[in-house]
């Protein structure tokens, strides 16, 4: 009978089912089962408000946050979100907290709109999806999406009257958005070459589907103590960033003598927050892949019961396993599942497969014989209206019909066969968009900025894009070297994983106060095999100066390293911060020099 439908409505049809889907997961969130907490509350917020009296009965003080989500649950005040956003009105503080479990942050004085973010597993879109969410950012926004550091895609400048339309039109795509901000468990990240890469040892993409559903259809599973990140990586050769994440759950090749059935199991780590200087850590424990969601549940009421609802920055699950240690944590978690976890000798695993920095961008060949995935480079996470339609509609005639979403801000296609890449390719440069590897913008990364956030101390997108500029026509670099921008404390571009990380601080210019946009520099980071938190090497510089301070790096770096084969993250380790800043201290003096002639001429 699929023959006798036409394209348009196949579309509309692939819509529907999806729309159906999400709607019936999140119709289960008012209708969990009541549950009764240690403190006698019932209902399916029992649990998060036995934990928030227990802390006040030890003598605890609950933040701002904790006492509106007791106020009134922000899932119970959708009705009243819809009749104060029809009026235009922006939230006060204890409002627009609640609106950003529906998915809308308001962003004032950044912008006097609403920023909404959505849920996408696994980073993955539909051809249709694409073009309905492009058509909803013209629509009720600025025309443009943007891809996260999570594999998502938020939408700006969205005014309040829209708020309650779009929240609405986008389910009708099979989207939500509910749930992907404030405490609760944001986008499920995994392999975005699942499914596709000749490497990886397992598919992530039903785990990020299951994970995704199980917390759709859970009410109890929102409002933690504070924002909470999954993520599954499948060893394949583009990576998840799971050692950024509060659950990490990474697959692994167990051979013979490890006590358990060999073949693929999920290592778990936990704990990483690259904002606060910690990456996910080894806990010992082993589960089989279709044990992955409940042991997430369980972990995830582990830290409901006992993070911190006194202190926001200490709310993270990193601040529990350091009071608890992970041996205690683990123990707790075991009490929820009711049974003890698999433990497996690292001597029986297999090395994680390497990881290629350049497999988002440019062509691969994939496992599927004839078959390729293309890696889109996007100016830091851009994509406008015109340029999604013609993504998707390369996507639907050339593809598979997915379009791929990673945390390095770009998008991938899948599914091209070889004979159509050329053409493909083209279409790609004639939207404005490149498929070319260069060693700076594969791994070029920023957060939104000051444009876009309040919090953020300066214009990071827009400094990256001058970093790259500026790199790129005074290093010829040969080696890739991840560049990371971020606007503060949040660190939602993860400046501690990259190469060079930028970090956005307020710059003294004079004795009476007077600040500029800059930067602290940390360098040294990385993920996946190399996973490490970098080092600050510089403070407050200068946002004009820091695509000089870049340039200086690396050309010591070439000028310095042992040999082509040393990476920018080992050379920095060779080196104590003084002794690097020593060693750059005259390439950063001739930068600056040529730079004055440059602007003198």
């Amino acid at each position: 009978m699929s023959q006798d439908f036409s394209a348009d409505q196949k579309r509309y049809l692939e819509g529907f089912v999806a729309g159906a889907a999400a709607s019936r997961a999140v119709g289960g969130l008012g209708a969990a089962p009541a549950q009764t907490g240690p403190a006698g509350a019932s209902g399916p917020d029992a649990e998060h408000i036995a934990a928030q009296d227990a802390q006040v009965a030890a003598g605890k003080k609950l933040v701002d946050q904790e006492k509106w989500k007791r106020e009134q649950h922000p899932f119970e005040a959708y009705r009243r979100l819809a009749r104060e956003t029809a009026t235009g009105k922006l939230p006060a503080p204890a409002d627009n907290f609640r609106w950003r479990y529906f998915g809308l942050f308001n962003v004032a004085p950044a912008q006097d709109s609403f920023m909404l973010r959505m849920r996408l597993p696994n980073g993955i879109v539909k051809a249709h999806q694409l073009e309905g969410a492009a058509a909803l950012a013209a629509r009720h926004g600025g025309g443009y999406l943007h891809v996260t550091t999570r594999a998502n895609l938020q939408m700006r400048e969205i005014a309040p009257e829209s708020a309650e339309p779009l929240l609405e039109e986008l389910m009708d795509l099979g989207i939500v958005a509910r749930g992907s901000g404030a405490d609760n468990i944001r986008n499920v990240t995994g392999s975005p070459l699942a499914g596709i890469d000749g490497q990886e040892l397992l598919d992530t993409r039903p785990l990020c589907r299951q994970w995704h559903f199980h917390i759709l259809s859970d009410r109890t599973l929102y409002g933690l103590p504070r924002k909470f990140n999954v993520s599954f990586d499948g060893a394949g050769v583009s990576p998840a960033l799971e050692e950024t994440n509060d659950i990490g759950f990474q697959a692994v090749d167990v051979g013979d003598g490890a006590g358990v059935a060999p073949g693929i199991w999920m290592r778990i780590v936990l704990g990483g927050i690259s904002g606060h200087s910690d990456l996910a850590r080894p806990t010992g424990a082993f589960c089989r892949p279709d044990q992955a969601t409940a042991i997430a549940d369980a972990i995830v009421r582990v830290f409901i019961d006992h993070g911190d609802r006194s202190n926001r920055n200490k709310a993270r699950l990193k601040y529990v396993l350091d009071a608890w240690g992970f041996d205690q944590f683990i123990a707790a978690v075991e009490a929820k599942l009711g049974r003890k976890l698999d433990r497996i000798d690292e001597a029986c695993i297999a090395p994680r497969p390497p990881t290629d920095r350049y497999a988002h961008v440019g062509v691969h060949a994939q496992r599927q014989a004839g078959l390729n995935w293309i890696g889109v480079a996007l100016p830091v996470g851009k994509l406008t209206r015109e340029q999604a339609n013609g993504i998707a509609g390369l996507a639907r005639a050339m593809g598979d019909g997915d379009i791929r979403l990673t945390v390095w801000q770009n998008l991938i296609l899948s599914g091209v066969p070889d004979a159509k890449v050329a053409a493909a390719e083209a279409a790609i440069a004639a939207l404005g968009l490149s498929t070319r590897v260069t060693p700076i913008r594969a791994g070029l990364v920023a957060c939104t900025g000051n444009a876009g956030c309040k919090f953020a101390a300066s214009d990071t997108k827009r400094h990256a894009l001058e970093i790259a500029d500026h790199v790129e026509a005074h290093v010829a670099i040969d080696v890739p070297v991840n560049i990371h921008l971020t606007g503060c404390h949040h660190s939602c571009a993860q400046h501690y994983i990259g190469d060079i990380g930028l970090i956005g601080a307020r710059v003294a210019v004079n004795e009476d106060g007077d600040t500029v946009e800059g930067y602290d520099i940390a360098v040294g980071g990385g993920f996946a095999e190399n996973a490490r938190i970098g080092r600050v090497l510089w403070k407050a510089v200068k946002a004009t100066d820091a695509p000089r301070h870049v340039e200086a790096l690396l050309q010591t770096y070439l000028a310095h390293r042992h040999d082509p084969q040393e990476s920018f993250q080992a050379f920095t380790l060779r080196h104590d911060m003084a002794a690097l800043d020593d060693l750059v201290a005259p390439a950063l003096a001739g930068c600056a020099a040529q730079g004055a002639k440059e602007a003198a001429e």
